[in-house]
């Protein structure tokens, strides 16, 4: 199997590279193109046998399925780029939230999937969001979420809910880091603990509580009433987040979801009657 890479920024790389780190792929398998060219150079450098594509027409031709990974303003032009090689057999995948499958069934004659990644996923963890067009069969599917497995849990999502999942499961880690950043802050602040030392102890408290919430069996309810005593410390400190955060995530993700329908309206203009027969 062959596959491509539309854009190696962040989220690309980060793929390829989980990819390959997973056993999933051999870097003789990818195929990959960007913008600034260098970008896929180091790729290549660091995985010989990767293969740098002159042009995004490059990737799509020497490719079974392929990864469309470039700012949502981007798609359209990509799109009207590779519409006349796209093969009814190939599978284009992307994975870019606003960019709706009829969005891509309008421009491509292909079958199409979407995903939305997660930077978890570069250490072979977190989730793989997938939705898919009636085009794939169940076996194009099985193949998709057999590669996604090496890297990710792939779940399976209703497009309706892609951005409050995408909330959850990629913009989730940033989310997180940032409220652990916080009380590593605040522990030094307060009482003197070295910044290193107490960056140390949160990240272990993350990983363990990460395996509780997966392996482990627990919700985020049973923790707490585990940790938590009447009237002890960890009831006081919930009392206190109870209190102060009451309403953010409620914010958070109608800010989120605000963004979202800003960026899809945008794309909604950029696609209207640009459909391929």
């Amino acid at each position: 199997m062959r596959v491509g890479f539309i854009g190696t920024g962040s989220m690309g790389s980060i793929l390829i590279e989980a990819f390959i780190q997973s056993g999933a792929l051999n870097p003789d398998q990818i195929v990959a193109t960007n913008r600034t060219i260098d970008k896929v150079e180091r790729l290549a450098a660091s995985y010989p046998g990767l293969r740098i594509a002159v042009s995004n027409i490059d990737v799509v031709s020497n490719s079974d399925m392929f990864f469309i990974c470039v700012r949502p303003g981007d798609y359209k032009a990509v799109l009207a780029e590779i519409g006349e090689t796209v093969h009814p057999s190939q599978i284009l995948i992307s994975i870019t939230s606003p960019v709706l499958i009829r969005h891509l069934e309008e421009q491509a004659r292909c079958k199409i999937a979407k995903i939305i990644p997660s930077i978890t996923n570069y250490a072979l963890s977190g989730a793989t969001l997938c939705i898919y067009s009636d085009r794939m069969t169940v076996e194009d599917e099985e193949v998709l979420e057999n590669l996604l497995s090496h890297i990710s849990a792939p779940i399976r999502v209703s497009e309706k809910y892609t951005r409050v999942s995408s909330d959850l499961t990629s913009c989730g880690p940033a989310f997180l880091s940032y409220f652990i950043q916080k009380f590593v802050d605040a522990a030094v602040q307060e009482t003197g603990i070295s910044e290193q030392e107490a960056t140390q102890l949160a990240s272990e408290m993350t990983l363990g509580t990460g395996k509780l919430l997966t392996t482990g069996g627990f919700t985020p309810e049973a923790i707490q009433k585990r940790v938590s005593v009447p009237g002890g410390i960890t009831a006081e400190g919930l009392r206190i987040m109870e209190k102060e955060l009451r309403g953010m995530f409620n914010h958070v993700i109608r800010t989120t979801h605000a963004k979202y329908e800003e960026d899809l309206e945008k794309l909604e203009a950029q696609f209207l009657n640009t459909k391929v027969d």
